[in-house]
């Protein structure tokens, strides 16, 4: 899910990962995923984690994971037995606040998304629905939709290395923030990532609290029949309606912004990147 600004607005998008596959037919991380006895979704998500870690941008140690792990562990907990790799979680660092989850159980957060969220709710809701893109194989999805890479993209990535998955791993992170699902992606991650949240105990009102920010920070909001994704007011609606369909589930939750618990982040938190 990305977050990006756009005027004096925020954006968010799929944090898409889909290119690298086109060949194929947690704690702190300290090494690569295994790649023995790997399939397509496996092979994609290593031959990113092994990109993002040449770039340096893979953090291997900070305090930053003592504020994440708390939030994240229930979730990983909760949507492990949706799908068939174990779940990982890994910081990045970034400019842009961002979160992304690519095929074989890889979650990715940006560190600036740890101080971008403004409270616990937040993140979570962020998070179960980047998990959620996993567990509908939303990437895969998108790469059957995506039969070629840009001559020029090929070409550059060629100069850097020789094999394949490494000429698909360049042009895979030159995509990763303009890639987006469909709007049925999305729509279908925020419902699947609520039920998620509420499984693992996270209020899931924080994405609708999210997305009520983003809406509320726009002079204008572009019509949805011009974006990709649903427009902030549909996703909030559709998860309130979605909300109400099931109050066993979603009416212990408190939809109160004032009831959300603070997100405290160490300012400046030193970070230690995997070599």
């Amino acid at each position: 899910m990305r977050v990006r600004s756009h005027h004096r607005g925020l954006i968010l998008g799929g944090g898409a990962v889909a290119v690298l596959a086109l060949t194929l037919g947690a704690a702190p991380a300290a090494n690569a995923p295994e790649a023995q006895g790997e399939d397509a979704e496996l092979q994609i998500g290593r031959e990113t984690f092994n990109e993002l870690k040449k770039r340096g941008e893979i953090i291997k140690s900070s305090p930053l994971y003592d504020v994440l792990m708390p939030v994240i562990d229930p979730i990983m907990k909760a949507a492990q037995p949706r799908y068939k790799h174990p779940f990982k979680v890994y910081l990045v660092h970034e400019a842009q606040p961002n979160a992304f989850a690519t095929p074989g159980g890889n979650i990715y957060v940006v560190d600036s998304l740890m101080y971008f969220a403004k409270n616990k709710e937040q993140l979570a809701g962020t998070l179960c629905h980047e998990v959620s893109h996993t567990i509908h194989e939303d990437s895969m999805n998108l790469l059957k939709k995506e039969r070629q890479i840009e001559g020029r993209e090929v070409g550059a990535a060629i100069l850097l290395g020789p094999t394949a998955a490494h000429v698909l791993a360049i042009a895979l992170l030159g995509k990763l923030h303009g890639l987006t699902y469909s709007r049925e992606a999305e729509s279908r991650a925020d419902l699947t990532g609520s039920d998620i949240c509420a499984s693992a105990g996270t209020n899931p009102w924080g994405l609708v609290w999210l997305f009520q920010e983003f809406k509320d920070s726009r002079e204008a909001e572009i019509p949805q029949i011009l974006s990709d994704h649903p427009n902030d007011q549909n996703r909030i609606n559709a998860l309130e309606q979605h909300f109400k369909s099931d109050p066993g589930t979603f009416g212990r939750f408190d939809r109160n912004p004032a009831s959300a618990t603070p997100l405290s982040v160490p300012k400046d938190a030193p970070v230690v990147f995997l070599r």
